[in-house]
């Protein structure tokens, strides 16, 4: 199995708008398919039992849970601090928490990590400086694992930006977890997410087309025909009756 992508939720029951359930719920049905359950204050038997839980949400869509520390409550996904433990444990998957080029050095084993603060965040606030996307871009091009750009992540254009500048994904938790609507949220995210990484069509001064993926694919040339069919552009336009004379 291969690590996260695309809208990955982290939890928060200390500032969420409903049950964590609920809100997984919401954000599974808006598309999102890798939560990481955090809770760590939770004593071991509540936390297994709310991980269960959500596995249970989850494995309807072939999602995945993550437990953020060593323990993974019975499942094979964890998410470590920065901190440790070095060397990671050998699960399914391991991600890492990092925040510099020195914590993503001793990357090993794991299959990702998350990069923050992207920008500033309720959640944790005095982080940082944020890094932006510039600062993003960075870090990822030096990182040996796929990274997911977490902090303060809370709109479709941060998440075009984060693609954008090669992250894999966005990781998310005020803005689903004190939402009204998750399930809206996480599909408006979602969207934005694979409108990033889908190729686009775009039509071309020389009649062809161009396939671009973030700026980062090299562009291949296709029909015009092509373009029309799938895109409904580079129709003629409409004619204009004219007077035939007398």
């Amino acid at each position: 199995m291969t690590g996260p992508d695309g809208v990955v939720v982290l939890t928060d029951r200390l500032v969420a708008r409903d049950r964590l359930d609920r809100i997984v719920a919401g954000a599974v049905a808006g598309g999102v398919r890798w939560v990481v359950l955090r809770e760590k204050d939770l004593p071991r038997a509540e936390r297994a039992a709310l991980a269960a839980d959500l596995r249970a949400i989850l494995a309807d869509v072939g999602g995945t849970l993550v437990v953020a520390g060593p323990d993974p409550l019975g499942g094979d996904a964890v998410h470590l601090p920065a901190a440790g433990p070095y060397p990671p444990p050998t699960h399914t998957v391991v991600g890492r928490s990092c925040h510099n080029q020195a914590e993503l050095d001793r990357l090993t084993t794991e299959h990702y990590a998350t990069v923050s603060p992207v920008h500033p965040t309720k959640t944790k606030p005095g982080y940082g400086p944020p890094l932006g996307p510039d600062g993003l871009r960075r870090l990822i091009d030096i990182s040996p694992v796929p990274i997911l750009a977490l902090g303060g992540v809370e709109a479709p254009e941060q998440v075009t930006a984060c693609v954008q500048a090669g992250a894999s994904g966005v990781a998310v938790l005020g803005a689903l977890m004190r939402a009204r609507d998750p399930g809206a949220v996480a599909a408006a995210l979602m969207s934005a997410y694979q409108e990033a990484v889908t190729p686009v069509l775009t039509k071309t001064r020389r009649e062809v087309t161009q396939v671009s993926e973030s700026g980062r694919r090299p562009t291949v040339r296709t029909q015009g025909s092509s373009l029309t069919a799938r895109s409904g552009h580079g129709r003629p336009p409409p004619q204009t009756a004219t007077r035939e004379k007398q």
